[in-house]
C-alpha cells in the first residue's frame, strides 16, 4: 500500500478566524501554529505547505498568565553592537499588540523557508475587525 503524499497543486487552502478575547497567548499560539503548518488536515505532508490562513481578531484583549505581563521581554536587535532592544509586554501591548502573538507564533514555526512561507499566511489584528470576509473564513473556538 502506497502513501499519499501532497503536492502544492493538490492543497485546498482554507480560511480560519480565531478570537483572542479572554483567551490565553499560548493556547491560541499553539492552534494558530498547527493550522498554519496544516497538521490537522489528513493530508499534512511535512515537507509541504499543506496549511490554511489565520486570521487572528481582538489581539489587544489576549490574556497573559501569571505574572508574565510584567516580567515576559521581547527582544530584538539589528545585527549592530549594542542595538539590543528590550520591552516588557505591557508597553509592547500598548504600542503594537499584534506583536504578542505574532512573537509566539513565529516560535512554534518551524525556523525554515518552509516556515517562513506558513508565518506569511498569518494575519493578526488588534480590533475585531478585519479585511478578509470576502473569503468567507470559519471561525474556530479555542479552549
Amino acid at each position: 500500500m502506497r502513501s499519499y503524499v501532497a503536492t502544492p497543486t493538490t492543497v485546498v487552502r482554507r480560511w480560519h478566524v480565531i478570537d483572542a478575547e479572554g483567551r490565553v497567548l499560548g493556547r491560541i499560539a499553539t492552534q494558530a501554529a498547527k493550522m498554519l503548518q496544516g497538521k490537522h488536515k489528513a493530508t499534512y505532508t511535512p515537507f509541504i505547505d499543506t496549511g490554511d490562513h489565520v486570521v487572528i481578531v481582538n489581539a489587544a484583549k489576549v490574556k497573559l498568565t501569571g505574572r508574565k505581563e510584567e516580567q515576559k521581554l521581547y527582544r530584538r536587535h539589528s545585527g549592530h553592537l549594542g542595538s539590543l532592544r528590550e520591552e516588557r509586554a505591557t508597553t509592547v501591548r500598548q504600542r503594537r499588540p499584534e506583536r504578542l502573538i505574532e512573537e509566539a507564533v513565529r516560535g512554534m514555526l518551524p525556523k525554515t523557508k518552509l516556515g517562513e512561507a506558513m508565518y506569511r499566511k498569518l494575519k493578526v489584528y488588534a480590533r475585531p475587525d478585519h479585511p478578509h470576509r470576502a473569503q468567507q473564513p470559519t471561525t474556530i473556538e479555542v479552549a
